[in-house]
């Protein structure tokens, strides 16, 4: 019997294969995971992907399916004691005859690197059949020798039909939905709860049932959710990454590159995003004030000057008016023509400072701040600039090793100076 008084999100997890909706890239009837699990040899793995796409859900499909021992840990609040006290149950003959467990760890990137390698020799011998589940990029978060003996398996926001489906099955479902209670919600409705929800189906979930719940029966005997009542219901559309997650950094980078190929739209949209998740706008005139120099350079340097002024109001103004003066400054940056002529010029010598015998800076144009040194030939020979027609003088600046070395290549966008 289900207990309808723990939230529908969980009630309507899946408990078998044929069950489980979206994913089809790697869960399919014809894919490797599906026959794995069918079989019941799945090996170890790593389930990346974000909020709400379906991660524990698998688990507890696979928790459904495997004869072996099946474990769960929240990384939040378990450590080495835990997982040492699910060896030991493990490789006790009386207690567990396979001597193996599934081991499903959520948000397996908050363990630290002693609690991952606490896991790696029991991973390693076959004691432990490893299932994390993480949000976060596991080539960054979990340990390369955990990551070499699993297989990692990216799991995509599920799609619009794939929630929709999902919400389907929840106001139909008799015995795990909410099928008894007389709701009537038009596909719209359906559909647009599916959209807001940004691939989360827990999102999606709670949505219909706040919905459900908090609506009183009309004289037919009907829960009737409309447009309004979902809307009012559903939390405020989620936005694909956090600040600290690792779609903050494709954000920006998507930021950037919109600003370096010229596409003001796309600045816009990707700004809007950072500015909905609740980034710093001082992080966001960062980024812009380096692609105004990176990228626009020589070719219009008034792109820096805007960008730094911004950067500066921002910092005395704050939110939300600073997010017009991040839109100003990136959609300058945008469409200034482009030029990364200076930061290119600058790579080649560094590369050149940090591989090369680059010879000694050339006696005339050292300095000779104390008495004495001018006879031991520092600046000796300098022409002073000034003293010459246009302010300009033939002379040697660059060490005699690099003599005739091109850093900076000027292009046709340059802007006259």
């Amino acid at each position: 019997m289900v207990d309808n008084k723990t939230p529908l999100a969980y009630r309507m997890a899946p408990e078998s294969l044929d069950e489980y909706v979206g994913q089809e890239d790697i869960i399919g009837k014809d894919k490797m995971l599906y026959r794995l699990i069918k079989a019941d040899r799945l090996s170890s793995i790593i389930l990346w992907g974000p909020p709400g796409c379906g991660k524990t859900s698998l688990a507890r499909v696979i928790a459904n399916t495997t004869k072996n021992k099946f474990e769960r840990l929240n990384a939040v609040n378990a450590g080495v004691a835990d997982i040492k006290r699910i060896v030991e149950d493990t490789e006790n003959p009386l207690m567990n005859p396979s001597g193996k467990v599934v081991l499903f760890i959520d948000e397996i990137h908050r363990f630290n690197k002693l609690q991952q390698d606490a896991l790696l020799p029991y991973v390693e011998n076959g004691t432990v059949i490893l299932i994390g589940a993480t949000t976060e990029n596991p080539y960054f978060s979990v340990n390369k020798a955990l990551i070499s003996r699993s297989t990692v398996f990216k799991l995509k926001e599920l799609t619009i039909d794939d929630v929709f489906k999902v919400l389907k099955n929840a106001i139909s479902d008799t015995r795990k939905g909410l099928g008894n209670m007389g709701i009537k919600v038009s596909d719209e409705v359906l559909h647009m709860i599916a959209e807001l929800s940004s691939g989360d189906v827990r999102v999606a979930l709670n949505a219909i049932e706040i919905a459900a719940l908090t609506t009183e029966m009309n004289e037919d005997g009907e829960i009737v959710v409309t447009k309004e009542v979902a809307l009012e219901c559903i939390q405020k559309k989620k936005v694909e990454f956090d600040k600290s997650g690792d779609s903050h950094y494709d954000n920006i980078s998507a930021f950037i590159k919109s600003m370096r190929g010229s596409d003001p739209d796309a600045v816009l949209f990707y700004l809007a995003r950072a500015l909905y998740a609740g980034e710093d706008p001082m992080f966001l005139a960062r980024r812009i004030a380096i692609c105004a120099s990176e990228d626009v350079g020589m070719a219009n340097s008034n792109a820096l000057v805007v960008a730094n002024a911004a950067l500066q109001a921002i910092h005395q103004i704050g939110m939300p008016e600073a997010r017009i003066l991040l839109a100003h400054a990136a959609t300058y940056v945008a469409r200034s023509p482009k030029s990364n002529a200076a930061y290119l010029g600058l790579e080649k010598a560094m590369a050149d400072v940090g591989s090369k015998d680059t010879g000694t800076i050339p006696m005339h144009i050292r300095n000779a701040p104390a008495e004495g040194m001018k006879e031991e030939g520092y600046s000796v020979g300098y022409k002073y600039p000034h003293d010459f027609p246009n302010h300009q003088v033939e002379q040697q600046y660059l060490p005699d090793k690099m003599l005739g070395t091109k850093y900076y290549e000027a292009d046709e966008t340059e802007e006259e100076i």
